[in-house]
């Protein structure tokens, strides 16, 4: 049954990459709005834990707010998926010319006296489309992806953004942290995910007013290779339906706070790294409050949520025992 499901899936997202990209744009944006509506009409687990992430980018909002609010950020993640799908269609101009970069001066200097970059990215807007700008506008890309299963579709994405023009290193291969540092030092520009720890050795942070784990890979790369550290908040904007403008506001470089001399060297490092992971997640925090439709987070992400989540997965798993 699982190499069923396997094939299955990875037989959907081959479809959907050829159809996709076969309809007019105006239609494909449509269809996608009109299927997170649907989403979005039936629920779900995964709908109610994304009104449950909103909650705390919005915790003033009203229930009516609050459930336009999970409307419009399923129709954005639909959005990223249409994106994707058609993103290698798309001509070198219209990749430039579909994004606004914001703050991005310091970054460029950075780069261009030959030093590598590392941003600290949250789960906004569309980090593929950011990750093809910045190959053609800023530097080589060089960047770690989760490995998905079934495995067909995880090599399918590998070979999308490798077309984009960046290299993809697996998460969790025990090569990929000294690829990356080798890279950074090289002068690459690297964007990682960050807003959720999936590796299990995450920083804890205070994020959107709670204590969360996120990914300590930003920071530890950035002191290891001696790269400068942004972070990066993306976004949409324009009139739904027709094509948007992908925004990418880079905020302040986030740099090693003072050594603590009572401290040994392993201690500082330990230090240096909560220090800037906090500076990163407390940026992009507000970029997702700003911006909250466009943070595509649907799986648990607060203890409250992961601690239930487990529950329930016990819990099902004890039913079908009891069959």
């Amino acid at each position: 049954m699982s190499a069923t499901r396997d094939d299955l899936t990875a037989a959907g997202f081959r479809l959907a990459w050829r159809l996709v990209r076969a309809v007019p744009e105006p239609a494909a944006l449509a269809l996608a709005e009109r299927a997170a509506d649907r989403v979005h009409a039936r629920g779900g687990a995964r709908v109610e834990q994304l009104r449950a992430n909103l909650r705390r980018a919005r915790p003033g909002a009203a229930p009516d707010e609050l459930d336009a609010l999970v409307r419009e950020g399923l129709r954005s993640y639909a959005r990223y998926w249409c994106d994707v799908f058609r993103l290698p269609g798309w001509s070198r101009e219209r990749t430039v010319a579909s994004v606004r970069a914001v703050g991005d001066g310091p970054l460029r200097e950075r780069l261009s006296a030959g030093r590598g970059v590392v941003v600290f990215l949250g789960h906004t807007g569309n980090w593929d489309h950011a990750a093809a700008w910045s190959a053609l506008e800023l530097a080589p890309v060089v960047t770690v992806a989760e490995r998905l299963r079934p495995e067909a579709v995880f090599e399918g994405f590998l070979s999308f953004r490798r077309s984009l023009g960046m290299e993809v290193l697996p998460l969790g291969d025990p090569g990929t942290f000294p690829t990356l540092v080798r890279r950074a030092r090289a002068g690459a520009f690297v964007p990682l995910l960050g807003d959720r720890d999936l590796s299990g050795n995450g920083v804890p942070v205070r994020f959107l007013g709670e204590q969360v784990p996120v990914a300590a890979g930003p920071a530890a790369l950035a002191l290891a290779s001696g790269a400068a550290l942004f972070p990066a908040s993306l976004w949409y904007e324009g009139a739904p339906g027709r094509p948007r403008t992908l925004v990418v506001e880079f905020g302040a470089e986030v740099r090693r706070p003072p050594a603590d001399p009572a401290r040994g060297a392993r201690a500082a490092r330990d230090a240096a790294v909560a220090a800037m992971t906090q500076a990163c997640a407390d940026a992009v925090a507000a970029g997702v409050r700003a911006h909250p439709q466009d943070w595509h987070v649907l799986q648990p992400l607060f203890a409250d949520d992961v601690a239930r989540a487990a529950r329930a997965a016990r819990g099902e798993r004890g039913e079908r025992g009891r069959r």
